[in-house]
C-alpha cells in the first residue's frame, strides 16, 4: 500500500509530467540541435525575449533610481518568487492534499529565516533613523540585542514541532523530503540575499554594477550565441556556444571598465546608507572614486589619439568584478541546467516570456553577490578604526543608560586633560 501511495497521481498530474517532458525532450536528449543558430523560430524567440529584457532593464533602472530602501524591497520580493517556484518542483498534488498544512509550514520557515536576516541586516540602519525617539530607538535596537535571535529561534522551534506532530504514517518519506528541501532552499535564498542587502548599503554602485555585468553577459552570450553560435559549450546547457561564451566575456570585461567610471562619478550610487530614509545623498567621494591621470603604456600605435586619460581607481576593481562576471558565474547558470535536467524541466517557472521563471534569471546573480561581497569587504572596504564604526559600536552594544554614563566618563576625562 505503502508503494502504491507514492507513485499514485491524479490525471492532470500525469498530464502535466507528460506535458512537460515533450516540451524538454529536444534539450534534454543531448541532440545538438537545440542551438539557436539552427533553431526555425529563432527570430520569434527572439523578439519576446528582447520585449521582456527591455520591460526588465526599464523596471530595474527605475526601482534603482528610488533608492536603496526600495533596492532592498525588490530583492525580497525576488526571493519571495524565487522561493514560490523552487516549492512547487517538489509538489505532489495527490500527497498535499493528505497534508494540507505543509504548505504553510514551508512558508513559516521561509518568514523565519527572512526575519533573523533581515533583522541583523537592517536593524542598525533603522536605529538609525529612530534616533531621535527613544522608544522607536530601543524597538530598532532589539534587532542586535538577543532577543531577536531569541524569538526567531523560538520561532523555528515551533516550526519544527509542528513537522514533527504533523508526521503522517505513509506520507514520511515525502514530509521528510520537504523538511529538507525548504532547508536547502533557505541557505541558497538567503545566504546570497543577505550578501546581497549589504552590498546595496555600502553604495548601490557595489549592488549595480555586479547586476549590470551579469545582465550584460546574459544579453551578449546570447546575441553571440543567436548570430555565431556553432561549438557546443557543454552538454548541460546544449543551446551554450563557445562563440556565446567568449565572446559575451569579452564585451563583459570591457564593459566593466567603462561601467565603473560612468557609475562612480554619482554620489547617489557611491556614497553608503547608514539609515532606512529615502532622501538624496551626498558625501565625501572616496578615494576609490576621484579620477587619477594614467599614462598610457608604450605598445598603444602612434595612431591613437590620447596619449594620458583619466581613470577612477575603481575601475581597476571592476576589471576584477568583470573576469568573474564572464568566466565564473555563468558556471552557477550550468548549475541550475543540471539541476532542471535532474527534474525534467525546461525553466523553474514562466513568469517572464522568453526567459522563464525569476530563478532563472538569479542563478548567476546569486553567484556574483557572493563574490562582490568578499571581494568588497576583503579589498576595499577599510578595516580601520574610525568615529563612525565606534559610535556604531556604542549605538549596537550598550544600552542608553551605559551610552549615558560612557559620554560623561569622557567629558570627565576631557575636562581633566
Amino acid at each position: 500500500m505503502e508503494e502504491e501511495s507514492n507513485v499514485t497521481s491524479s490525471p492532470s498530474t500525469r498530464l502535466r509530467h507528460r506535458k512537460r517532458s515533450s516540451t524538454t525532450e529536444a534539450v534534454l536528449d543531448g541532440n545538438p540541435s537545440p542551438l539557436l543558430v539552427n533553431d526555425q523560430n529563432k527570430y520569434k524567440s527572439f523578439m519576446v525575449r528582447t520585449y521582456s529584457t527591455i520591460w526588465m532593464i526599464g523596471g530595474f533602472v527605475m526601482v534603482v533610481y528610488m533608492g536603496h530602501l526600495y533596492i532592498t524591497a525588490m530583492v525580497l520580493v525576488i526571493q519571495i518568487f524565487m522561493a514560490k517556484e523552487l516549492f512547487n518542483l517538489l509538489r505532489k498534488a495527490p500527497e498535499d492534499k493528505c497534508l494540507p498544512g505543509i504548505k504553510h509550514l514551508n512558508w513559516h520557515f521561509f518568514f523565519t529565516a527572512m526575519l533573523f536576516v533581515y533583522g541583523r541586516i537592517l536593524s542598525q540602519r533603522l536605529a538609525n533613523t529612530v534616533t531621535a525617539d527613544q522608544f522607536l530607538y530601543r524597538l530598532a535596537k532589539m534587532g542586535h540585542d538577543p532577543l531577536l535571535s531569541s524569538d526567531t529561534l523560538i520561532e523555528y522551534i515551533a516550526g519544527f514541532m509542528w513537522f514533527i506532530l504533523t508526521l503522517k504514517k505513509k506520507m514520511y518519506k515525502y514530509q521528510f523530503g520537504q523538511y529538507a528541501w525548504t532547508h536547502m532552499i533557505l541557505i541558497v535564498v538567503f545566504t546570497q540575499s543577505s550578501f546581497t542587502v549589504a552590498n546595496i548599503f555600502e553604495g548601490i554602485f557595489w549592488f549595480l554594477l555586479p547586476a549590470s555585468l551579469i545582465i550584460i553577459n546574459d544579453i551578449f552570450a546570447y546575441i553571440f550565441g543567436f548570430f555565431f553560435g556553432r561549438t557546443p559549450l557543454i552538454k548541460l546547457s546544449p543551446k551554450k556556444t563557445w562563440e556565446g561564451f567568449v565572446g559575451a566575456s569579452v564585451t563583459t570585461i570591457i564593459s566593466a571598465f567603462f561601467l565603473a567610471n560612468i557609475m562612480g562619478r554619482f554620489p547617489w550610487l557611491t556614497c553608503p546608507r547608514q539609515d532606512l530614509s529615502t532622501g538624496w545623498l551626498q558625501c565625501d567621494a572616496d578615494p576609490l572614486f576621484k579620477p587619477e591621470p594614467f599614462t598610457l603604456p608604450a605598445w598603444i600605435p602612434g595612431w591613437f589619439p590620447w596619449k594620458e586619460m583619466e581613470v577612477l581607481p575603481v575601475q581597476w576593481h571592476a576589471l576584477c568584478l568583470g573576469l568573474f562576471a564572464s568566466i565564473i558565474a555563468p558556471f552557477g547558470g550550468f548549475f541550475a541546467s543540471g539541476f532542471k535536467r535532474a527534474f525534467k524541466i525546461k525553466d523553474f517557472g514562466d513568469s517572464i516570456p522568453g526567459h522563464g521563471g525569476i530563478t532563472d534569471r538569479m542563478d548567476c546573480q546569486m553567484v556574483m553577490a557572493v563574490f562582490a561581497y568578499i571581494y568588497l569587504q576583503s579589498f576595499i572596504v577599510s578595516q580601520s578604526v574610525s568615529v563612525d564604526k565606534i559610535l556604531d559600536q556604542i549605538l549596537t552594544n550598550l544600552t542608553l543608560e551605559e551610552q549615558q554614563a560612557l559620554f560623561t566618563r569622557l567629558g570627565q576625562m576631557i575636562g581633566y586633560s
